[in-house]
């Protein structure tokens, strides 16, 4: 058990690795996709011939509990006989590194944060084009620190979901793991909204991912905390700010992440949003400045390449240590 754990470790270490020097290549995503997109079409299949319109909502959530875990045993099946194979080679952890790899977006999430930053400070516009990428609010009325602070906010929350997340079922489950964890997390992003369509539908999809990210997104706030200490920011607001407000955020798990960055920052984050014609009602994060700048958004990326540094030296060194034993 120890054995398999300490693989695990130094799988999740590699994989990272990989990710953060070569990403996902533009190449062969336009040749075959992603299989986050691969795992979305098989979520939005289910949707279309499982979610009947008309039908009752404990039929809905019965159907919705239904498609999650056709999602699921798919996911690990897949993943159980990809991580077989590769570890039928010589070297068979490089390989599946390779592919564990591609379920990570540290270098992605860098790349269009640091976008952000860059377009905002040639126009006010291409900061709400670029920011509206990889944010699902309606960017039209955001002034600079409303495209700033969405930013920072979808960084930090990500961390969580595309980095530690992933890695920690990595670590535990290995390939199988790390599948199930993104087909959980590809199908909360895609039914687990309270719609009219999707409220009942959505229901098991949400939970699990809530269940799944709890450890990852506590671990992430100490690693931003960490992040803080080592570019010259506030560790100690950093904690003490999650400790108070993560609670207050919608989310069990994405206010501790946004906290932490928040209070490391000296910055409010979250508040109130607009999806379309619906209105959020959030609650602040921090008790600093709302005047976020394109300067924030740099020293948050510091913080965020500091911590997932952190997060790879650790696993790397924990396997290290158990292998050694």
């Amino acid at each position: 058990m120890l054995a398999v754990l300490a693989d695990n470790l130094a799988l999740a270490a590699l994989g990272l690795s990989i990710e953060a020097a070569i990403g996902y290549p533009p190449r062969l995503f336009a040749a075959i996709g992603h299989p986050v997109t691969w795992i979305g079409a098989l979520i939005a299949a289910l949707d279309r011939s499982l979610n009947h319109d008309g039908a009752p909502p404990l039929l809905r959530r019965l159907a919705g509990v239904v498609a999650i875990l056709l999602v699921v045993a798919i996911a690990f099946a897949i993943g159980w006989l990809l991580q077989a194979a590769c570890l039928a080679l010589p070297f068979g952890i490089v390989p599946l590194a390779v592919l564990t790899s591609s379920l990570y977006a540290q270098r992605s999430l860098y790349s269009h944060v640091k976008d952000v930053a860059e377009e905002l400070d040639r126009s006010l516009e291409r900061g709400r084009a670029s920011v509206a990428k990889i944010v699902g609010r309606d960017v039209s009325r955001l002034n600079e620190a409303g495209v700033s602070r969405a930013a920072i906010e979808s960084l930090a929350e990500n961390f969580s979901d595309g980095v530690i997340g992933p890695a920690l079922a990595t670590i535990l489950f290995g390939l199988p793991g790390v599948l199930i964890y993104k087909a959980s997390n590809t199908a909360d992003s895609m039914i687990g909204h309270r719609t009219m369509r999707h409220e009942a539908f959505g229901w098991a999809s949400a939970r699990l991912d809530d269940l799944l990210n709890l450890p990852a997104a506590r671990l992430s706030a100490a690693l931003i905390a960490t992040g803080a200490a080592m570019t010259g920011a506030s560790p100690r607001a950093a904690v003490s700010t999650c400790l108070r407000d993560s609670r207050a955020h919608t989310s069990p798990n994405a206010g501790w992440p946004e906290a932490a960055m928040a209070g490391a920052l000296d910055l409010r984050l979250g508040g109130p949003r607009a999806y379309g014609a619906h209105e959020v009602h959030g609650a602040w994060l921090g008790s600093g400045r709302t005047a976020a700048t394109p300067a924030d958004i740099r020293r948050a990326l510091r913080i965020f390449s500091c911590a997932a540094a952190t997060a790879i030296c650790a696993f790397a060194g924990a396997a290290l240590m158990m292998l050694s034993n």
